[in-house]
């Protein structure tokens, strides 16, 4: 009998999964060599589908102690997910390990091994590399597009569901949501549905107290999670369609918009791309037809960086400088010198003249500067660690934002990505007809030094 259908049949009849374990294999994440992303992968999309993750566990190359996790876990949650430990190598007994804990033999799937074979056409492949084709008898298998070790789901003799993946995310990822998921999905008759509300400029605290009565509803759900900088709510809905939970969602997100108001800046379905808020500010940009330039001091070039992660950045970034010595600023940007000498580098008024600068000498529609201390060292009482100016002009108005440090400040890569988040946010504002608050605006300039160099080249 054909080994996915053996599994298909013993699946029939068998409940949905409502609580999870995840098991993460492999001695460097002990080691701290690699860093466990798989766990946070793994998790979202479990999350999505509405099973709960109780316990997340790493665990070495070790096979006793890998059969004493599946132990555990089998005795407290109805799925167990591995990642990592299929490939050849000696030390990779993740299969071997889980299908004796889970009772079940090994045996050999001739499509995976067809499939290696394939993969390794004209180069050496040796016997190890077809241990990756032995599976739990009855499993289904998940293909790897990516590479050669396949993943499998099964069932222990307990009656728990066993899903094995390989470690690298760029075969765990495309496996997980191309397989995994719409086999967890069979399993229930609905649909569970999320969107995620993405929030800059309020803390997670602020917005849980003001949605707190919407966090205690039951179908849809609300939940708020903090982030680095920002933080987000997802709404997520149980229904018999997606459509059916999509009119769910509505009126929830409608209400939650009501009472945040313009600090959120996206809503999108779990786990998008399109999330952040570069990607925000370039759709935006795009759509209006807009371009600006950046002038970065403190951030490093954090900025354009950003933005150009983002496919389609060439249509909306004209020019960006990383202008750290005021010799800089004054003959790039036509900062005068005089300002920088009365009120120093980094000052409202510095800034504002680099956003005015920057904007000329790009050509563009906007225009950023940004000037600070990122410290560690630097710093004076009247001008801390962690004291940014970011201004935004648009050639009539310029808007320039204090950035206080934080209670503690946590590291000069911190104060940058703020920073740069603070600069895509007023961005984000200015094309969307917001309040830039709180700014102080002043009347666009023309920096003499700019003006002059722009004269000189007609």
């Amino acid at each position: 009998m054909n080994m996915d259908r053996m599994h298909e049949e013993k699946r029939e009849g068998r409940k949905a999964p409502q609580t999870a374990e995840i098991l993460a294999v492999g001695t460097e994440l002990l080691l701290g060599h690699t860093i466990n992303t798989d766990a946070a992968l793994v998790a979202r999309e479990l999350n999505s589908l509405g099973i709960s993750v109780l316990y997340s566990t790493v665990v070495g190359d070790n096979p006793q102690r890998l059969a004493d996790a599946m132990g555990t876990a089998f005795k407290r949650s109805d799925l167990v997910v591995t990642t990592g430990g299929l490939g050849p190598t000696g030390d990779d007994l993740t299969k071997e390990t889980v299908a004796a804990a889970a009772g079940r033999h090994l045996v050999l799937h001739e499509e995976s091994k067809r499939r290696i074979e394939a993969y390794f056409k004209g180069r050496e492949c040796g016997e190890s590399q077809f241990r990756q084709a032995m599976l739990p008898e009855g499993c289904q298998v998940f293909p790897n597009d990516f590479g050669t070790a396949p993943g499998c789901a099964f069932y222990s003799e307990n009656g728990s569901l066993v899903m094995m993946f390989p470690g690298p995310p760029s075969e765990l990822i495309p496996m997980l949501k191309q397989y995994g998921v719409p086999y967890l999905k069979r399993f229930s008759e609905g649909v569970i549905l999320s969107r995620m509300m993405r929030v800059f400029g309020m803390g997670e605290g602020a917005a849980a107290e003001r949605i707190a009565d919407l966090t205690e509803s039951e179908n849809p759900t609300a939940a708020t999670y903090a982030k680095e900088n920002e933080m987000f709510i997802r709404v997520t809905a149980r229904a018999a369609s997606e459509a059916e939970a999509e009119r769910l969602c509505e009126p929830m997100i409608r209400e939650i918009r009501r009472r945040l108001g313009d600090v959120i800046y996206t809503v999108n379905e779990d786990g998008t791309s399109d999330s952040c808020l570069e990607n925000t500010v370039v759709a935006l940009l795009e759509e209006k037809g807009w371009t600006f330039g950046a002038a970065e001091s403190c951030t490093g070039g954090l900025l354009a960086k950003r933005i150009t992660d983002v496919p389609g950045a060439s249509d909306v970034l004209r020019l960006s400088m990383v202008t750290y010595a005021n010799e800089a600023k004054a003959q790039f940007l036509g900062v005068p010198e005089e300002t920088l000498r009365d009120y120093g580098a980094v000052s409202f008024q510095t800034a504002k003249a680099m956003a005015e600068g920057i904007r000329l000498a790009a050509g563009a529609d906007l225009g950023i500067g940004i000037t600070g201390v990122a410290g560690p060292g630097g710093g004076t009482p009247e001008k801390p660690v962690g004291l940014v100016f970011i201004a935004l002009c648009d050639g009539e108005h310029t808007w320039v934002r204090r950035m206080d440090p934080p209670g503690r400040v946590k590291s000069r890569e911190s104060l940058r990505i703020r920073a740069s988040s603070i600069a895509l946010d007023m961005i984000r504002r200015r094309a969307e007809g917001l309040s830039q608050k709180p700014t102080e605006m002043f009347e666009a300039s023309v920096p003499q030094g700019v003006a002059a160099a722009l004269a000189s080249l007609k």
